[in-house]
């Protein structure tokens, strides 16, 4: 009978549905550790249709104020799962893992939603300090972060940069849309500094990478530029510094100098707002108003980005950040 498919039958369905949907090689995994973890041990032998709300609080409680983020994701999916049984005509009525109207009258709000997601970033007053120390370090960790904190992209973005996406004589980066979070082709006008830091990057025989990992045809490790400025950061401390630190006194991330370029550019210059946020490749505009937003902005963007990297080099030897 085709109502008796358990839970776990029909999640390993959709994840399989779904696959190739992901942009994330890695998300199928995910979908299934979290399930197998969190939901298998009280509902995975259950059919879809014998799963109560109760069986849900039961998942949810032990990890909703201990693993905030994973509680949602799993709340999440496990909704997902059971839509997908409704739609087969595998259950029927109200899907018992909805937050909206059910789950937020019976657990409080979560500890996910309280706490900022923002990521330890440098403020911009301190580049004259860090830039000078930054500068001491060498190899493609330094490189692949110089040319993160230069065009404000996503760590994600530069690690995976292909030279086949460079034009230097056309002083332009073209990140394709596969590899945006957004889905969208990204323009980034390359500032002088940031062409004299690509001309200087080595190119590697069989790789058209521009920061070649260990293993063929990979970049280096996500984890590079973080363990850089791990690594900084100690040796501020041991120095007798006070490291490279934001003011919740967390290490800085690489993602943070995201943050670094965005409140400069917003206390610092005088460029429109969708121009600053179009050089981050966030989205502007929706609904209608997107159907009439043609431009890029591509000129105005590099005038910032020049801006930018005209004040990241004038701290290179530590000078005095002009009010």
């Amino acid at each position: 009978m085709r109502k008796s498919l358990t839970f776990q039958d029909v999640s390993n369905d959709y994840i399989e549905a779904h696959r190739t949907g992901w942009k994330n090689v890695k998300h199928a995994q995910q979908w299934t550790n979290t399930l197998a973890t969190y939901a298998a041990p009280v509902i995975g032998n259950l059919a879809t249709n014998q799963i109560t709300t109760e069986h849900i609080l039961e998942i949810l409680k032990p990890i909703w104020a201990s693993k905030a983020e994973t509680a949602s994701r799993v709340r999440n999916r496990i909704e997902l799962v059971l839509d997908a049984a409704k739609a087969r005509g595998l259950r029927d009525g109200e899907n018992p893992a909805r937050w909206r109207g059910h789950l937020d009258k019976l657990l409080p709000p979560s500890a996910k939603a309280k706490r900022t997601l923002n990521h330890p970033a440098l403020p911009y007053s301190e580049l004259s300090r860090f830039i000078p120390a930054f500068n001491k370090v060498e190899g493609q960790s330094a490189s692949a972060l110089k040319m993160t904190i230069l065009t404000a992209c996503r760590t994600s973005e530069v690690l995976a940069a292909d030279w086949s996406e460079i034009d230097l004589k056309a002083k332009l980066w073209t990140i394709p849309a596969a590899r945006m979070k957004a889905c969208k082709i990204h323009t980034v006008p390359l500032s002088d500094a940031l062409i004299a830091l690509l001309e200087g990057l080595p190119r590697v025989k069989g790789s058209s990478l521009l920061f070649p990992g260990a293993r063929k045809g990979r970049p280096i490790s996500n984890m590079a530029m973080l363990m850089l400025l791990r690594r900084m950061d100690q040796k501020g401390l041991e120095d007798g510094g006070t490291g490279w630190r934001d003011s919740n006194d967390k290490v800085i991330t690489a993602h943070g100098f995201r943050s670094t370029f965005r409140d400069w550019a917003a206390e610092c210059t005088h460029h429109a707002r969708e121009v600053c946020e179009m050089a981050l490749a966030h989205v502007v505009a929706n609904g209608a108003e997107a159907a009439y937003w043609r431009s890029d902005l591509l000129e105005k963007r590099r005038a910032l980005m020049t801006e930018w990297a005209d004040f990241v080099t004038l701290n290179e030897n530590g000078s005095a950040i002009p009010e």
